[in-house]
């Protein structure tokens, strides 16, 4: 048994109790109306225990609801940064449940906005799928971002022409600018239809 000696508020949705038996224990608003917690109030162990666990994961709530205020992430992301934060790994996947239950956390959402934002800096769908999978977004979510993925022909025509120093390119040269495409997610056969469009337009240009 364990009784409630002091119940301070210590910021709009905090609170600090403290117990005679020495424990002192931060806890949230949403605890102490559903606990119904006052100076006072005598706990039994289990009781005690009880309130411990619904301030602890309260709380882990309130961190994750600062977190994706911040910055967009995945549930993995919130999931595994709660995790850092020193989280219990069953209160960080429940906060992050929480918050994909009020859709505050929409993990189709965020994989399109990836798709976009990488798209806009010029990363073809393979850069962008490695992306997807770092921030842990599930796979089966993958095939409707992607549909938001512009028509990739031009960018990859203007990076190409960007890496390129002339028109009419060595073997080298032009081996160098396939790897660099490459290494922004575009596929062997982008690649080669940009090249060969390159020299189409060399040709009609210049009659290289």
């Amino acid at each position: 048994m364990a009784i409630l000696t002091e119940l301070k508020q210590t910021g709009p949705e905090a609170f600090l109790a403290r117990f005679d038996n020495g424990e002192t224990l931060r806890t949230t608003l949403s605890v102490v109306t559903e606990h119904a917690l006052y100076s006072g109030r005598a706990l039994d162990d289990a009781e005690l225990q009880a309130v411990r666990g619904a301030s602890a994961l309260s709380r882990c709530k309130q961190r994750a609801l600062r977190i994706i205020g911040a910055r967009a992430m995945s549930e993995k992301e919130l999931t595994d940064r709660l995790k850092e934060k020193g989280e219990s790994p069953e209160n960080a996947e429940a906060a992050a449940a929480w918050l994909t239950e009020l859709r505050l956390l929409d993990d189709a959402q965020y994989a399109a906005m990836c798709v976009r934002h990488y798209a806009a800096k010029g990363y073809g769908a393979g850069r962008i799928r490695n992306e997807l999978y770092r921030r842990g977004i599930a796979r089966d979510l993958w095939d409707d971002a992607l549909q938001e993925l512009p028509e990739q022909e031009d960018q990859i025509d203007r990076l190409l022409r960007r890496r390129l120093k002339s028109d009419a390119p060595d073997r080298d040269e032009l081996r160098r600018a396939a790897d660099y495409l490459y290494r922004r997610g575009f596929g062997r056969d982008e690649i080669r239809a940009a090249i060969e469009r390159f020299r189409e337009e060399a040709e009609d240009a210049y009659g290289i």
